[in-house]
């Protein structure tokens, strides 16, 4: 095997096969990546036990064939390689990495007992990878991080005909968002319900932004996706997520509005004196809202303006305090995306909606905790 290519475009490449290898296994050759040269491209591969990563570019191919070598140690050597024009050659037991005056040899892994790449799961549609880029972000932020939970790590994506759902919770706040996508027939437009690795579904999704439409795969084990020369797959989760229809149905609550960036701003700024599970606390008037956060001397306090309509299930119609989990606060609003950020609340201690807009696809739900005395 004998190719040419650009550094950067290897660099890249590399790091993205890359990041499905393991840290650790059993299986050293688990750790190897898979380089595949024919026909003026290069094809990059990696897996483990849960996930499949294989990308292919150009390259000036001399020589056809196949490598496997340890993945790890080809990237941290694409790093340091000077900018332009990289050769790769197998020289008897080694492969050989030249790029300018620098020089890398690389032991060869054995190719014959490297398992085979699992096979892309049945396509079912396509998807605009910004936008679902986009919608993962949104709803990352709320899944769990306790793996003793498994299902709470993931994110739970549902096809209901042209409408797609991602959704997240890690009991302490749930992030929703719909957006649509593109059945590739009426058999493929079949409902599914799913749950995802979050940290995988991230990475993916991060992956296929600006990439253009994606092609989304699903079977019952795994699900993949495919775009301009990317292909992945990764095993579901067991179990399902909490569903969230009734927790998000509010019936009559209080409605405020205020700006999105100044209250953003705001809070990270009282948030400085808030300790371990200190809450920061919103009060609601008509015409503004009040945040405060601290206690004793280690105080800080910030007013903003805001609408504020109550409702007479309230004790108070005309005032609404609530408290939250700064950092909760702050992932729920910066994963917005309008001028506004809208509260839908039920009360002091009770579960609030956010949202940016009336009817907005993406809406993050988070438990009130007790206000400051």
């Amino acid at each position: 095997m004998e190719f040419r290519i650009d550094s950067g475009v290897l660099t890249d490449a590399v790091a993205w096969a890359a990041r499905v290898l393991p840290a650790r296994s059993p299986m050293p050759l688990l750790g190897g990546l898979l380089l595949e040269a024919a026909d003026g491209r290069l094809r990059v591969s990696g897996l483990d036990h849960e996930a499949s990563a294989r990308v292919e570019v150009e390259a000036d191919t001399d020589v056809e064939g196949r490598a496997l070598v340890l993945g790890r140690r080809l990237l941290d050597i694409c790093k340091v390689l000077p900018r332009g024009r990289t050769e790769l050659a197998v020289e008897g037991g080694r492969l050989s990495v030249t790029s300018g005056d620098a020089r890398f040899g690389l032991s060869l892994l054995p190719l014959d007992d490297y398992p085979a790449p699992p096979a892309l799961p049945e396509v079912r549609g396509l998807v605009d990878g910004d936008v679902f880029a986009a919608a993962v972000g949104q709803v990352a932020v709320a899944a769990g991080r306790d793996d003793s939970l498994p299902v709470l790590t993931g994110i739970r994506l549902a096809l209901d005909g042209t409408t797609m759902t991602l959704a997240a919770t890690d009991r302490y706040r749930y992030a929703v968002r719909t957006l649509e996508w593109k059945p590739e027939s009426d058999a493929s437009a079949e409902d599914a319900d799913v749950v995802v690795p979050a940290r995988r579904l991230t990475e993916i999704a991060r992956s296929l932004a600006g990439t253009g439409p994606a092609r989304l795969a699903l079977d019952g084990g795994s699900i993949g996706f495919e775009s301009a020369g990317l292909r992945t797959t990764t095993r579901l989760l067991d179990g399902r997520l909490p569903r969230h229809d009734k927790l998000f149905a509010l019936g009559e609550h209080a409605l405020a509005a205020t700006g999105l960036a100044p209250l953003t701003e705001a809070v990270k700024r009282v948030a400085v004196v808030a300790e371990g599970d200190s809450p920061v606390q919103l009060t609601f008037t008509p015409t503004a809202i009040h945040l405060q956060a601290g206690y004793e001397d280690d105080v800080a306090s910030q007013h903003l303006p805001a609408t504020f309509t109550g409702t007479a299930a309230l004790a108070d119609p005309d005032r609404m305090t609530v408290a939250f989990n700064p950092g909760y606060l702050l992932d729920a609003l910066t994963t917005l995306d309008a001028p506004e950020v809208h509260f839908h609340l039920l009360g002091p201690g009770q579960r609030a909606l956010l949202t940016d807009g009336p009817s907005a696809a993406h809406r993050h739900l988070l438990m009130s905790v007790k206000p400051l005395v």
